[in-house]
């Protein structure tokens, strides 16, 4: 029995068959859904919360991702407790930096994409293509960009292919980066990348590369005041997320409290940080 074009049920346009993209979808029926899509006032930026900073290292095995968790509006902390880091499917991550808000609706139709694509083709899209659709989704925001509402998000999974972690960067025009080894994004990024240049090394296990991670939004949040520090007074820590081979895994609170308690003791001794062996360089300066 054919399905009526009106009355009770489904709009028509959902019993249409289409292409695999969701964010085409929208496009065509539903533009305001988009990022970026409802227009904007630029008084809003100055009012609307900003979330940083996000930092990403591969290590042997995967790619690890992990965030702050302040949000600011001006100098004012809006949330202490945001949550930056969120799975984007199975295998993959994103980090958000920049309009908070937009961000996270950002990242619920980026998940939607991923999903809607498997449905509709039967395989999940490669590691280089959901790169991609994420690039046309911020590409989308651009309008709002323009007026100080932009969302600079960091994207990082596991490539079945590669066999490896890959961490993919962004500008606010959509423009796609790949990156090795390590990056970070946000106001802090500067510092997070300075102390991920130190700390980073070829072939790291897991736990190492989830410290390193730490330690670098130690520093960055010790120099950049948009920056939140592990809060040990109200339990707030770092969202860390690893991606290997089986998939994402979200550290729990006590995997990260022990990763911060083992970090902040090293600090009472060395304030800045991790020292280099200058022994291992050839001797101490004179």
């Amino acid at each position: 029995m054919p399905v009526p074009a009106s009355g009770p049920g489904l709009p028509p346009h959902y019993l249409v068959a289409g292409s695999s993209s969701f964010i085409d979808f929208l496009g065509a029926h539903a533009p305001s859904s988009l990022p970026g899509g409802c227009g904007s006032d630029a008084s809003l930026a100055a009012a609307s919360p900003h979330g940083t900073t996000i930092v990403a290292t591969t290590y042997d095995g995967g790619v690890i991702m992990a965030g702050d968790r302040r949000a600011t509006i001006g100098n004012i902390i809006a949330q202490r407790d945001i949550e930056k880091v969120y799975p984007a499917d199975e295998y993959s991550v994103v980090g958000i930096a920049g309009s908070a808000g937009l961000a996270m609706e950002m990242v619920r139709v980026f998940q939607l994409e991923l999903e809607h694509y498997e449905k509709i083709e039967g395989v999940p899209l490669s590691m280089l293509g959901k790169a991609n659709r994420l690039s046309t989704l911020i590409r989308s925001n651009l309008g709002m960009a323009m007026q100080g509402l932009a969302v600079v998000p960091l994207f990082a999974g596991y490539d079945h292919d590669a066999r490896s972690g890959r961490i993919f960067s962004y500008d606010v025009t959509g423009g796609r980066y790949e990156e090795h080894d390590f990056y970070a994004v946000g106001s802090g990024s500067l510092f997070a990348r300075g102390s991920l240049k130190k700390l980073y090394r070829h072939g790291m296990p897991a736990t190492v590369a989830a410290h390193v991670c730490v330690e670098a939004l130690f520093d960055a949040a010790d120099d950049d005041s948009a920056t939140g520090g592990p809060d040990l007074y109200r339990s707030i820590y770092p969202l860390i997320a690893v991606v290997d081979a089986d998939g994402v895994h979200m550290l729990d609170d006590s995997a990260s409290e022990a990763l911060v308690t083992a970090v902040v003791r090293a600090r009472e001794g060395s304030p800045d940080g991790p020292k280099v062996d200058l022994s291992e360089l050839g001797g101490a300066p004179a």
